[in-house]
Protein backbone atom coordinates (compact mmCIF):
# COMPACT_ATOMS: atom_id res chain seq x y z
CA UNK A 1 0.00 0.00 0.00
CA UNK A 2 1.40 3.40 -0.97
CA UNK A 3 2.49 5.76 1.79
CA UNK A 4 -0.09 8.48 2.45
CA UNK A 5 0.85 11.17 4.94
CA UNK A 6 -2.77 12.42 4.95
CA UNK A 7 -4.03 9.12 6.42
CA UNK A 8 -3.42 10.38 9.96
CA UNK A 9 -5.21 7.44 11.63
CA UNK A 10 -2.56 5.03 10.30
CA UNK A 11 0.26 6.67 12.32
CA UNK A 12 1.28 5.78 15.87
CA UNK A 13 4.18 6.31 18.31
CA UNK A 14 6.68 9.08 18.96
CA UNK A 15 10.10 8.92 17.31
CA UNK A 16 13.31 10.78 18.08
CA UNK A 17 16.23 11.00 15.67
CA UNK A 18 19.22 10.04 17.85
CA UNK A 19 22.21 11.98 16.59
CA UNK A 20 25.65 10.47 17.10
CA UNK A 21 29.00 11.57 15.80
CA UNK A 22 31.89 9.15 15.51
CA UNK A 23 30.12 6.73 17.83
CA UNK A 24 29.36 9.26 20.56
CA UNK A 25 25.77 10.25 21.29
CA UNK A 26 25.12 14.00 21.19
CA UNK A 27 23.82 15.45 24.50
CA UNK A 28 20.76 16.92 22.76
CA UNK A 29 19.60 13.38 21.99
CA UNK A 30 19.10 12.62 25.68
CA UNK A 31 17.13 15.85 26.11
CA UNK A 32 14.86 14.90 23.19
CA UNK A 33 14.38 11.33 24.41
CA UNK A 34 13.39 12.73 27.83
CA UNK A 35 10.90 15.13 26.24
CA UNK A 36 9.69 12.40 23.89
CA UNK A 37 8.86 10.25 26.90
CA UNK A 38 6.47 12.95 28.11
CA UNK A 39 4.82 13.25 24.69
CA UNK A 40 4.48 9.48 24.29
CA UNK A 41 2.89 9.18 27.73
CA UNK A 42 0.39 11.92 26.90
CA UNK A 43 -0.55 10.09 23.68
CA UNK A 44 -0.52 6.65 25.33
CA UNK A 45 1.98 5.27 22.78
CA UNK A 46 5.56 4.01 22.64
CA UNK A 47 8.68 6.17 22.43
CA UNK A 48 11.16 4.98 19.81
CA UNK A 49 14.63 6.19 18.91
CA UNK A 50 16.02 5.90 15.39
CA UNK A 51 19.80 5.56 15.37
CA UNK A 52 21.97 5.55 12.24
CA UNK A 53 25.69 4.84 12.01
CA UNK A 54 28.25 2.08 11.66
CA UNK A 55 28.38 -0.45 14.50
CA UNK A 56 26.49 1.83 16.90
CA UNK A 57 24.67 -0.93 18.82
CA UNK A 58 26.91 -0.23 21.82
CA UNK A 59 25.37 3.19 22.42
CA UNK A 60 21.74 2.23 21.75
CA UNK A 61 20.91 0.92 25.23
CA UNK A 62 21.60 4.22 26.98
CA UNK A 63 18.62 5.69 25.12
CA UNK A 64 16.41 3.35 27.14
CA UNK A 65 17.85 4.82 30.31
CA UNK A 66 16.31 8.17 29.40
CA UNK A 67 12.91 6.78 28.43
CA UNK A 68 12.97 5.02 25.05
CA UNK A 69 10.87 1.84 24.74
CA UNK A 70 12.48 0.79 21.45
CA UNK A 71 15.48 1.78 19.37
CA UNK A 72 15.57 1.14 15.63
CA UNK A 73 19.25 0.76 14.71
CA UNK A 74 20.48 1.07 11.13
CA UNK A 75 24.11 0.01 10.74
CA UNK A 76 26.15 0.42 7.56
CA UNK A 77 29.65 1.60 6.64
CA UNK A 78 27.81 4.05 4.36
CA UNK A 79 26.24 5.62 7.45
CA UNK A 80 29.47 6.05 9.42
CA UNK A 81 29.80 9.69 8.40
CA UNK A 82 26.72 11.86 7.96
CA UNK A 83 25.65 12.51 4.38
CA UNK A 84 22.31 14.11 3.62
CA UNK A 85 21.48 11.62 0.85
CA UNK A 86 22.09 8.46 2.89
CA UNK A 87 20.47 9.58 6.13
CA UNK A 88 17.44 11.03 4.35
CA UNK A 89 16.84 7.83 2.38
CA UNK A 90 17.05 5.57 5.42
CA UNK A 91 14.88 7.76 7.66
CA UNK A 92 12.22 8.41 5.03
CA UNK A 93 11.91 4.71 4.22
CA UNK A 94 11.78 3.86 7.94
CA UNK A 95 8.95 6.36 8.47
CA UNK A 96 7.09 4.97 5.45
CA UNK A 97 7.39 1.47 6.92
CA UNK A 98 6.61 2.09 10.61
CA UNK A 99 4.51 5.31 10.44
CA UNK A 100 5.28 7.30 13.61
CA UNK A 101 2.87 10.15 14.36
CA UNK A 102 5.59 12.43 15.77
CA UNK A 103 9.22 12.74 14.64
CA UNK A 104 11.61 15.05 16.48
CA UNK A 105 15.15 16.15 15.58
CA UNK A 106 17.66 18.29 17.43
CA UNK A 107 18.20 21.70 15.83
CA UNK A 108 21.90 20.97 15.30
CA UNK A 109 23.70 21.49 12.00
CA UNK A 110 22.80 17.92 11.05
CA UNK A 111 19.20 18.19 12.26
CA UNK A 112 18.62 21.47 10.44
CA UNK A 113 19.90 19.87 7.23
CA UNK A 114 18.15 16.53 7.58
CA UNK A 115 14.68 17.33 8.95
CA UNK A 116 13.41 19.62 6.17
CA UNK A 117 14.52 17.22 3.45
CA UNK A 118 12.74 14.34 5.18
CA UNK A 119 9.60 16.47 5.67
CA UNK A 120 9.53 17.40 1.99
CA UNK A 121 9.83 13.78 0.84
CA UNK A 122 7.18 12.64 3.32
CA UNK A 123 4.84 15.49 2.34
CA UNK A 124 4.31 16.66 5.90
CA UNK A 125 4.89 19.78 7.98
CA UNK A 126 7.99 20.77 9.93
CA UNK A 127 8.26 23.38 12.68
CA UNK A 128 11.87 24.50 13.09
CA UNK A 129 13.79 25.64 16.18
CA UNK A 130 11.09 24.82 18.74
CA UNK A 131 11.50 25.80 22.38
CA UNK A 132 8.41 24.04 23.78
CA UNK A 133 6.37 20.96 22.85
CA UNK A 134 3.01 19.77 24.16
CA UNK A 135 0.30 17.23 23.37
CA UNK A 136 -1.93 17.42 26.45
CA UNK A 137 -4.30 20.41 26.20
CA UNK A 138 -4.44 21.22 29.95
CA UNK A 139 -0.63 21.29 30.02
CA UNK A 140 -0.55 23.46 26.92
CA UNK A 141 -3.11 25.87 28.33
CA UNK A 142 -1.11 26.10 31.55
CA UNK A 143 1.99 26.93 29.51
CA UNK A 144 0.13 29.67 27.63
CA UNK A 145 -1.18 31.20 30.86
CA UNK A 146 2.37 31.34 32.18
CA UNK A 147 4.19 32.82 29.18
CA UNK A 148 1.62 34.53 26.96
CA UNK A 149 -0.43 37.70 27.21
CA UNK A 150 -3.63 36.02 25.99
CA UNK A 151 -6.63 36.45 28.31
CA UNK A 152 -7.30 33.35 30.41
CA UNK A 153 -10.85 33.05 29.10
CA UNK A 154 -9.58 32.95 25.52
CA UNK A 155 -6.99 30.29 26.39
CA UNK A 156 -9.69 28.12 27.97
CA UNK A 157 -11.69 28.17 24.73
CA UNK A 158 -8.81 26.71 22.71
CA UNK A 159 -9.15 23.15 21.43
CA UNK A 160 -10.70 23.23 17.97
CA UNK A 161 -9.57 24.61 14.61
CA UNK A 162 -11.29 24.68 11.23
CA UNK A 163 -9.77 22.36 8.60
CA UNK A 164 -11.38 22.35 5.18
CA UNK A 165 -14.37 24.14 6.73
CA UNK A 166 -14.80 21.34 9.27
CA UNK A 167 -14.06 21.58 13.03
CA UNK A 168 -10.97 19.63 14.04
CA UNK A 169 -10.00 18.78 17.64
CA UNK A 170 -6.33 19.42 18.40
CA UNK A 171 -6.29 17.07 21.41
CA UNK A 172 -3.79 14.67 19.77
CA UNK A 173 -1.93 17.23 17.68
CA UNK A 174 1.62 18.18 18.60
CA UNK A 175 1.68 21.82 19.70
CA UNK A 176 5.05 23.19 18.61
CA UNK A 177 6.07 26.57 20.03
CA UNK A 178 8.91 28.65 18.60
CA UNK A 179 10.11 32.28 18.59
CA UNK A 180 8.83 34.40 15.71
CA UNK A 181 9.55 37.90 14.41
CA UNK A 182 13.04 37.96 15.90
CA UNK A 183 11.90 36.63 19.26
CA UNK A 184 9.31 39.37 19.84
CA UNK A 185 6.45 36.86 19.56
CA UNK A 186 5.99 33.17 20.32
CA UNK A 187 4.09 31.12 17.74
CA UNK A 188 2.40 27.78 18.44
CA UNK A 189 2.06 25.65 15.32
CA UNK A 190 0.20 22.40 14.64
CA UNK A 191 0.22 20.02 11.68
CA UNK A 192 -3.34 18.64 11.74
CA UNK A 193 -3.66 17.24 8.21
CA UNK A 194 -0.46 15.24 7.79
CA UNK A 195 1.76 12.83 9.70
CA UNK A 196 4.25 12.58 11.11
CA UNK A 197 4.19 15.96 12.82
CA UNK A 198 7.86 16.98 12.64
CA UNK A 199 9.89 19.42 14.70
CA UNK A 200 13.48 20.44 15.28
CA UNK A 201 14.17 21.43 18.89
CA UNK A 202 16.73 23.94 20.05
CA UNK A 203 19.54 22.33 22.09
CA UNK A 204 19.38 22.97 25.82
CA UNK A 205 15.68 23.84 26.11
CA UNK A 206 14.45 20.41 27.22
CA UNK A 207 15.44 18.94 30.57
CA UNK A 208 17.22 15.59 30.63
CA UNK A 209 15.66 12.91 32.85
CA UNK A 210 17.57 10.97 35.46
CA UNK A 211 19.25 7.93 33.92
CA UNK A 212 17.52 4.62 34.76
CA UNK A 213 19.95 1.71 34.45
CA UNK A 214 17.18 -0.91 34.65
CA UNK A 215 15.33 0.63 31.69
CA UNK A 216 18.58 0.86 29.77
CA UNK A 217 18.94 -2.91 30.10
CA UNK A 218 15.34 -3.63 29.13
CA UNK A 219 15.01 -1.37 26.07
CA UNK A 220 14.16 -3.27 22.88
CA UNK A 221 16.80 -2.97 20.14
CA UNK A 222 15.56 -3.63 16.60
CA UNK A 223 17.50 -3.97 13.34
CA UNK A 224 15.06 -3.51 10.44
CA UNK A 225 16.16 -4.55 6.96
CA UNK A 226 17.03 -1.67 4.66
CA UNK A 227 18.64 -1.07 1.31
CA UNK A 228 21.41 1.50 0.86
CA UNK A 229 24.09 1.50 -1.83
CA UNK A 230 26.93 3.82 -2.77
CA UNK A 231 24.90 4.85 -5.82
CA UNK A 232 22.31 6.40 -3.49
CA UNK A 233 24.89 8.88 -2.17
CA UNK A 234 25.89 11.79 -4.37
CA UNK A 235 28.62 13.09 -2.07
CA UNK A 236 31.68 11.46 -0.58
CA UNK A 237 33.20 12.36 2.79
CA UNK A 238 36.92 12.34 2.05
CA UNK A 239 38.17 13.59 5.40
CA UNK A 240 36.77 14.96 8.66
CA UNK A 241 38.81 17.94 9.86
CA UNK A 242 38.08 19.36 13.30
CA UNK A 243 38.82 23.04 13.65
CA UNK A 244 39.49 24.36 17.14
CA UNK A 245 37.34 27.40 17.78
CA UNK A 246 37.00 28.98 21.18
CA UNK A 247 33.28 29.27 21.91
CA UNK A 248 31.56 29.72 25.22
CA UNK A 249 29.72 26.64 26.54
CA UNK A 250 26.63 28.19 28.09
CA UNK A 251 24.53 25.03 28.10
CA UNK A 252 27.05 22.99 30.11
CA UNK A 253 28.03 25.75 32.56
CA UNK A 254 27.13 25.60 36.27
CA UNK A 255 27.75 29.33 36.77
CA UNK A 256 26.81 32.04 34.25
CA UNK A 257 27.39 35.79 34.63
CA UNK A 258 25.38 37.68 32.01
CA UNK A 259 25.57 41.32 31.01
CA UNK A 260 22.85 43.54 29.61
CA UNK A 261 22.27 47.06 28.41
CA UNK A 262 23.26 48.31 31.87
CA UNK A 263 26.95 48.13 30.91
CA UNK A 264 26.44 50.77 28.20
CA UNK A 265 28.22 53.61 30.02
CA UNK A 266 31.48 51.61 29.94
CA UNK A 267 31.11 48.48 27.84
CA UNK A 268 34.72 47.27 28.10
CA UNK A 269 34.80 47.64 31.86
CA UNK A 270 31.39 46.01 32.23
CA UNK A 271 32.43 42.94 30.25
CA UNK A 272 35.77 42.80 32.10
CA UNK A 273 33.94 42.80 35.46
CA UNK A 274 31.64 40.03 34.26
CA UNK A 275 34.62 37.98 33.09
CA UNK A 276 36.38 38.46 36.43
CA UNK A 277 33.27 37.48 38.40
CA UNK A 278 32.74 34.46 36.15
CA UNK A 279 36.36 33.44 36.66
CA UNK A 280 36.17 33.49 40.47
CA UNK A 281 32.93 31.51 40.31
CA UNK A 282 34.36 29.02 37.82
CA UNK A 283 31.79 29.93 35.20
CA UNK A 284 31.32 31.68 31.85
CA UNK A 285 29.99 34.99 30.56
CA UNK A 286 26.55 35.26 28.99
CA UNK A 287 24.66 38.15 27.50
CA UNK A 288 21.28 39.59 26.70
CA UNK A 289 20.25 40.08 23.09
CA UNK A 290 20.72 43.86 23.41
CA UNK A 291 24.48 43.47 23.89
CA UNK A 292 24.78 41.14 20.90
CA UNK A 293 22.72 43.44 18.67
CA UNK A 294 24.91 46.37 19.73
CA UNK A 295 28.04 44.45 18.74
CA UNK A 296 29.48 44.48 22.25
CA UNK A 297 29.79 40.68 22.52
CA UNK A 298 29.57 37.71 20.15
CA UNK A 299 26.32 35.81 19.53
CA UNK A 300 27.53 32.57 21.14
CA UNK A 301 27.14 34.34 24.53
CA UNK A 302 23.44 35.14 24.02
CA UNK A 303 20.88 33.76 26.46
CA UNK A 304 17.16 33.84 25.65
CA UNK A 305 14.54 32.73 23.18
CA UNK A 306 16.71 33.72 20.21
CA UNK A 307 19.90 32.59 21.96
CA UNK A 308 20.49 29.62 24.25
CA UNK A 309 18.27 28.26 27.01
CA UNK A 310 20.31 27.52 30.13
CA UNK A 311 19.80 25.80 33.48
CA UNK A 312 22.91 26.62 35.57
CA UNK A 313 23.24 26.26 39.31
CA UNK A 314 23.75 30.05 39.59
CA UNK A 315 22.78 32.71 37.06
CA UNK A 316 23.97 36.28 37.70
CA UNK A 317 22.21 39.00 35.67
CA UNK A 318 24.14 42.28 35.54
CA UNK A 319 22.29 45.28 34.17
CA UNK A 320 19.65 43.11 32.48
CA UNK A 321 16.12 44.50 32.63
CA UNK A 322 14.48 41.09 32.21
CA UNK A 323 12.48 41.17 28.98
CA UNK A 324 10.28 38.09 28.51
CA UNK A 325 12.55 36.85 25.71
CA UNK A 326 15.54 36.79 28.07
CA UNK A 327 13.70 35.36 31.07
CA UNK A 328 12.43 32.46 28.96
CA UNK A 329 16.04 31.40 28.43
CA UNK A 330 17.20 31.46 32.07
CA UNK A 331 14.25 31.39 34.45
CA UNK A 332 14.73 27.68 35.24
CA UNK A 333 18.19 28.30 36.74
CA UNK A 334 18.56 26.88 40.26
CA UNK A 335 19.52 30.27 41.72
CA UNK A 336 19.17 33.67 40.06
CA UNK A 337 20.99 36.77 41.31
CA UNK A 338 20.08 40.09 39.71
CA UNK A 339 21.90 43.44 39.91
CA UNK A 340 20.06 46.43 38.46
CA UNK A 341 19.68 50.13 39.24
CA UNK A 342 15.95 50.00 38.52
CA UNK A 343 14.12 48.47 41.46
CA UNK A 344 11.11 47.79 39.21
CA UNK A 345 13.08 45.86 36.57
CA UNK A 346 11.20 42.68 35.52
CA UNK A 347 14.32 40.59 36.20
CA UNK A 348 13.58 40.85 39.93
CA UNK A 349 10.34 38.91 39.35
CA UNK A 350 12.32 35.72 38.72
CA UNK A 351 15.36 36.49 40.88
CA UNK A 352 16.04 34.60 44.11
CA UNK A 353 18.30 37.43 45.25
CA UNK A 354 18.15 41.01 44.01
CA UNK A 355 20.57 43.89 44.48
CA UNK A 356 19.36 47.37 43.57
CA UNK A 357 22.50 49.30 42.70
CA UNK A 358 25.13 50.25 40.15
CA UNK A 359 26.73 47.09 38.80
CA UNK A 360 30.07 48.92 38.44
CA UNK A 361 30.09 49.38 42.24
CA UNK A 362 28.37 46.14 43.24
CA UNK A 363 30.35 43.63 41.16
CA UNK A 364 33.82 44.54 42.57
CA UNK A 365 32.38 44.00 46.07
CA UNK A 366 30.98 40.61 45.03
CA UNK A 367 34.34 39.58 43.58
CA UNK A 368 36.17 40.60 46.77
CA UNK A 369 33.67 38.77 48.96
CA UNK A 370 33.91 35.54 46.93
CA UNK A 371 37.71 35.66 46.92
CA UNK A 372 37.74 36.24 50.70
CA UNK A 373 35.35 33.35 51.27
CA UNK A 374 37.55 31.06 49.17
CA UNK A 375 40.69 32.11 51.03
CA UNK A 376 38.96 31.52 54.35
CA UNK A 377 38.44 27.89 53.40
Amino acid sequence: MAFNSADTAAFKNVWVFCEQRQGVMMPTTFELISEGRKLADELGVELCGILLGDNVDGIANELGGYGADKVYVYNSPLLKDFTTDAYTKVIVEAVEEFKPEVLVFGASNIGRDLAPRCAARLHTGLCADCTHLDIDMPNYKGFLKEVSTLPAERIEKLGTVMINREPHSVERDLKMTRPAFGGHLMASIICPRFRPAMATVRPGVMKKREFDAAKAESVEILHPAFNLTAEDIKTEVVEVVKAAKKMVDLIGADFIVSVGRGISKDVEKGIALAEELAEVLGGVVGSSRACVDSGWISADHQVGQTGKTVHPKVYVALGISGAIQHKAGMQDSECIIAVNKNENAPIFEVADYGIVGDLFKVVPLLIESIKAAKEAK
